[in-house]
């Protein structure tokens, strides 16, 4: 039996870098892609058994590039995100979301098409939204503007791309750089306050997110489908 190639775009940090991680313990050849030498350089010395690559999630040229490097790609997972984007409607910086569209919703979009000629039939496709998409979260229009418009594509992929089979995460709140731009005691009371009102009474590790990652890509009954990973998040308030 060959080996599978997994190829985590947005893949040198957080949720990504997590099911890099997973999706190597479980035998396959991994391969990461990242804008920035300085993670690459990071994860090649803490996890040197993942294949980096630089490039950006929006450029098709390099990502297909990447692609026809590995060859044949079974699982392909798209971890891209930013942090532009928040804010109340009345204020928000209407170019700020435009990057942001362009840094996910597009860098989604242009990865698909990128590696879609190298994908294996029997292969997936795995997209990473956030619960902003299905929640009413003061001051993330924005954010669930691009969440859902990821969400939006996954039936109609899988319907168009089958036997290919496309599915999509949903976190909520999870404990990774993304939330860096906050103060460290910032961030600590946000989340301790958050996880109080989370049923679970807990913040997400990426490693919870990524095990749910690793399952919709590897499974080979699932396609169509987004996963609430978020704690219970949709089902409270968190404004």
């Amino acid at each position: 039996m060959n080996t599978p190639n997994a190829l985590v775009v947005g893949g040198t940090s957080g949720i990504g870098l997590a099911a890099a991680r997973q999706l190597r313990a479980r035998g396959a050849n991994v391969h990461i892609v990242g804008r920035g030498k300085e993670r690459l350089d990071a994860v090649a010395e803490s996890d040197p058994d993942l294949i980096g690559h630089r490039a950006d999630g929006g450029d098709r040229a390099a990502v297909a590039a990447v692609a026809a490097a590995i060859g044949t790609v079974d699982w392909l997972v798209i971890s891209l995100s930013g942090s532009e984007g928040m804010g109340p409607i009345a204020d928000l910086d209407l170019d700020a979301l435009r990057g942001a569209f362009d840094a996910k919703f597009w860098g989604h979009l242009t990865t698909i098409q990128a590696v879609l000629p190298r994908l294996a039939s029997s292969g997936s496709i795995t997209l990473l939204s956030a619960i902003t998409a299905r929640t009413a979260m003061p001051g993330t229009a924005g954010l669930a503007a691009i969440n859902g418009a990821i969400e939006a594509m996954v039936k109609p992929l899988a319907a168009e791309l089958a036997p290919i089979r496309v599915n999509g995460v949903s976190p909520g709140v999870v404990d990774t750089p993304w939330w860096n731009g906050l103060p460290d005691d910032a961030r600590r009371e946000y989340f301790a306050r958050t996880a109080q009102a989370l049923p679970t009474r807990r913040i997400a590790t990426a490693d919870d997110v990524a095990d749910i990652v690793v399952t919709v890509a590897t499974n080979p009954n699932m396609t169509g489908t987004v996963i609430e990973a978020d704690g219970g998040a949709r089902l409270v308030s968190l404004g």
